[in-house]
């Protein structure tokens, strides 16, 4: 990965953040979007400690104008862009499919599908100029199973899945791979705030066959893999990171 020039959107908390450190660690070139400017800088000195060049870019992934920005932004800084992370997600209104809206279906759609395609869209432009790059996208287990009280969430990270694979097969023979990680329940503040309570937390790490929790940095040993060297024969696949949970 050294010298590797990677972009990660949703990259100031949990499984963005491990990525970039991860990313970093092993000599490449870091760039982080997200929303708030403090807490991306604050990353940015973080992984320049690691003798990384990083930069942070503001990015909203919901805006069409902020995508084009942080790759054309991206590339006019390091040159060419090798490795896309789409992180940016939220969990959305947890609750029975009684309680749901127009408002809340398109809150959780709009970031985490129409942030993954807007950022493809204009990862593949600038991969297609240099004829390589690898895009990972980030789902859940929840990506090819089912979950009470999760239907929008759910339905958002299939939807994730479908278009990975399809833009893979779309892209097969230009150069760019694109994949996606599964990870299992991971211990992020998003868990936090989707289980609600400690008890449901407790509850959910039983459904784990290893017994606990995927910690941020094992999905990140995912995701660097992924766009590495030694994932270079693999496209259209899901990697779950996920102790077990979805072969239950």
């Amino acid at each position: 990965m050294s010298n590797s020039v990677v972009l990660i959107t949703g990259a100031l908390t949990g499984i963005g953040r491990a990525a970039a450190v991860a990313f970093a660690k092993k000599g490449a070139k870091v760039v982080v979007a997200g929303r708030r400017d403090e807490a991306g800088q604050a990353l940015v000195k973080e992984l320049r400690s690691f003798g990384s060049e990083a930069e942070f870019i503001n990015t909203d992934v919901r805006k069409e104008d902020d995508v084009r920005a942080m790759v054309d932004k991206t590339v006019a800084r390091f040159g060419r862009l090798d490795v896309a992370v789409n992180n940016a997600a939220t969990e959305g209104a947890v609750g029975p499919i009684t309680d749901q809206t127009a408002e809340s279906f398109a809150a959780t759609f709009e970031t985490n599908v129409l942030g993954v395609v807007l950022s493809m869209k204009h990862e593949v432009r600038a991969m297609q100029a240099q004829g390589s790059g690898s895009i990972i996208n980030i789902s859940s287990t929840y990506g090819h199973r089912g979950a009470p009280y999760a239907s929008i969430y759910v339905g958002a990270k299939h939807a994730v899945e479908g278009i990975t694979k399809s833009v893979a097969l779309e892209l097969a023979k230009s150069g760019i791979r694109v994949n996606a990680v599964g990870p299992g329940p991971t211990d992020t503040g998003m868990l936090t705030r989707f289980t609600g309570t400690a008890e449901n937390k407790a509850a959910l790490v039983t459904q784990v066959p290893l017994g606990r929790l995927v910690l941020s940095e094992e999905v990140a040993d995912g995701i660097v893999f992924l766009g590495s060297d030694e994932g270079r024969f693999i496209t259209g696949h899901v990697l779950n990171v996920d102790g077990g949970h979805s072969a239950n």
